[in-house]
């Protein structure tokens, strides 16, 4: 009863707390349904939901009051399990060091100087810089490369950098990697960073991502202009300095489809069969005429926000110092450019939903009679959305003595219409697939492959950060094999229409019953990961595997 009087009361305060001045139009209120013949786990993950995915909460941006009573909450609902603190000092919280960047309206240039003449792209229409976090103003004119998609890729005969020299010039480039990868190496080349240690290596001293005119048809750059000043965040060393930040890339920059032909078109070729050749698979690299000249301004801040870490202890004395983790990033993307009146931008499906499902897996294993032999970990990770930092930061910095062997990450399940399936990304690589396997059969679930493996999907939430660190990992996303019809469709449209968007709020269909089945099985998944006599193995030859190598240690 206690803990029930506790959770009730910290709802309470938080909704009591004096609110800020408004400052954004808040959405229209949802009218709430009550389903009488909803299960109870399926219920706490619509309460929960409901709760974090309020207007109160502002969107939930890392670094803002509204992630912090989200925190809170989840910190709470973890007490009233019944799971142990495991963050820093014996409290629920783990504070991740960052540095706050926001792009600053003046100061900012992309300049391409050619033959005597100077065209200058325009601020927000046609371009916008990189958030430095080395440098609040920097500055840069050099010649310039294009490099296709920035690849080297030897073991695939792959090299985006032969016949040029980017070494003290400015590299333009295209997102993504080769189609012709398999899965594996097209996510692993498709990372940003991975193209940043690469040029820097090389000597490049800045960047240019051109979007593509197939971006511009899935991501209309309007979006992301309209919501030019949202902050960025990186991780903080010791030093004050910021990690994986690349200094030696003195500035980064993104340009539009529709200002492409400024920067490609030279030498007979034209932006759009840049764009046609990038289709096929058929780009190589070239010196562009003339310099470019890059400018930022960026205001440049301390910042912190904190992963929310509980712990149930493992029943054997040599087993309870290794970890299964499940993770789940609490944060959205916050307060942005108004659509449709509403600035809000809630975050349902991404991922209070899956905030839901992780906390109904951890209830489940809580008070599932006998505890797992090894221990579990329950981690609402912050920070994604601006890099998996909150991932990163943990499992570098685990918070934990012992070490970390698996990881089981929720991110987004879009549960928009019933379903008899569900998709585990990346259970290929270690021996986690036949638990999985073993798990769904016994749940009664049928496990799908990747519908989109172009999305790389694999390297965007936070299962990669441990990956990176040597934890083998699976991602369980929603199904797409509908019971009543063409569930793939409809969560097309949802990426489409309401993905980063105020529409990703309450008002959607969500699936409880569904919801309630995927922590069902998550639990499962981490009670055989638990109680298995091996930890978990990256496959022999695997790609991530011989990349990242051993599991991380976990020390605080």
């Amino acid at each position: 009863m206690r803990r029930i009087a506790l959770l009730s009361l910290v709802l309470v305060l938080a909704a009591c707390q004096k609110a800020p001045a408004p400052t954004a139009p808040a959405s229209t209120p949802v009218k709430e349904t009550y389903d009488a013949s909803a299960g109870s786990d399926a219920r706490r993950i619509e309460a929960d939901v409901r709760f974090l995915a309020d207007d109160l909460l502002e969107g939930r941006e890392a670094g803002t009051r509204g992630y912090d009573l989200a925190s809170l909450y989840v910190a709470q609902r973890f007490r009233a399990i019944g799971l142990a603190p495991a963050g820093d000092d014996g409290r629920y919280f783990q504070t991740v060091p960052m540095l706050r960047g926001v792009r600053q309206p003046e100061g900012n240039a992309l300049v391409v100087v050619r033959d005597g003449q100077e065209r200058a792209l325009r601020f927000r229409d046609d371009f916008l810089p990189g958030i430095n976090f080395n440098e609040a103003q920097a500055s840069v004119e050099a010649p310039a490369v294009f490099v296709g998609q920035g690849v080297y890729a030897p073991e695939l005969q792959h090299d985006d950098f032969a016949g040029v020299d980017v070494k003290g010039k400015i590299a333009v480039l295209f997102n993504g990697a080769p189609a012709k990868f398999d899965n594996d190496r097209r996510a692993f080349h498709s990372s940003r960073a991975t193209k940043a240690e690469e040029l820097v290596r090389r000597g490049a001293v800045g960047m240019i991502e051109v979007q593509s005119d197939d971006e511009q048809a899935r991501s209309p750059w309007q979006r992301r202009a309209d919501n030019w000043q949202t902050p960025g965040m990186r991780l903080r060393g010791t030093d004050g300095k910021g990690i994986d930040t690349w200094p030696q890339l003195r500035v980064y920059a993104m340009a539009s489809s529709a200002s492409a032909d400024a920067l490609l078109s030279a030498g007979g070729r034209t932006a759009g069969q840049l764009f046609q050749d990038l289709r096929d698979g058929k780009l190589r690299a070239f010196d562009l005429p003339g310099t470019v000249r890059l400018a930022a301004h960026t205001a440049i801040a301390p910042a912190e926000s904190r992963n929310v870490v509980a712990r149930l202890e493992g029943s054997d004395a040599a087993l309870k110092n290794e970890h299964v983790v499940f993770s789940a990033h609490l944060d959205h993307v916050g307060i942005g450019s108004p659509v449709k009146g509403d600035a809000i931008y809630n975050g349902a499906f991404d991922n209070a939903l899956g905030i839901g499902v992780m906390l109904e897996a951890a209830n489940r294993l809580a008070h599932d009679g006998a505890a797992p032999k090894r221990s579990v970990l329950f981690v609402a990770v912050t920070a994604e959305e601006k890099g998996l930092l909150g991932a990163e930061w943990f499992a570098r910095h685990p918070s934990v003595d012992g070490t970390l062997v698996a990881n089981v990450n929720m991110d987004m399940p879009m549960l928009l219409s019933p379903t008899k399936d569900v998709v585990p990304i990346g259970v290929e690589h270690s021996t986690l697939h036949p638990l999985v396997q073993q798990a769904a059969k016994e749940i009664g679930v049928s496990l799908s492959p990747d519908p989109s493996p172009e999305e790389v999907v694999f390297v965007r939430s936070d299962q990669y950060a441990f990956i990176r660190a040597g934890v083998p990992a699976v991602y369980l996303d929603g199904g797409y094999t509908g019971v009543d019809g063409d569930a793939k469709s409809v969560q097309d449209a949802f990426l489409k229409e309401r993905y980063h968007q105020p529409g990703d709020d309450l008002s959607q269909p969500i699936q409880w019953a569904d919801a309630a089945r995927l922590a069902k099985l998550n639990a499962r998944i981490g009670r055989l990961i638990a109680d298995s006599p091996q930890r978990p193995q990256w496959n022999a030859g695997d790609f991530f595997g011989e990349k990242f190598g051993k599991p991380a240690k976990a020390t605080p």
